[in-house]
């Protein structure tokens, strides 16, 4: 019975780091799309993304927001625990 309540244990809290660790990343992920699009107005970044080809800066923006939305609804849904 111990080693039972030791085995739930361990994959609860397995599960509980996983799902910390999925929305970290999604919101990472989320994040630096949201910095492919607005990279130009933040003026730390201005010298960084001013010589660019803005239609790849686009369309890796644009993957990264989708696949930071995708990983964050299946964080909280809970599709994959």
């Amino acid at each position: 019975m111990d080693n039972r309540d030791l085995r739930e244990r361990n994959r609860k809290s397995y599960i509980k780091m996983r799902q910390v660790k999925d929305f970290t990343m999604s919101v990472i992920i989320l994040l630096i799309g949201l910095l492919m699009f607005f990279g130009n107005k933040i003026n730390a970044l201005k010298p960084i993304m001013e010589n660019k080809d803005p239609l790849l800066l686009n369309i890796f923006g644009g993957l990264c927001l989708l696949y930071g939305g995708f990983r964050l609804y299946r964080t909280i849904t809970q599709k994959d625990y």
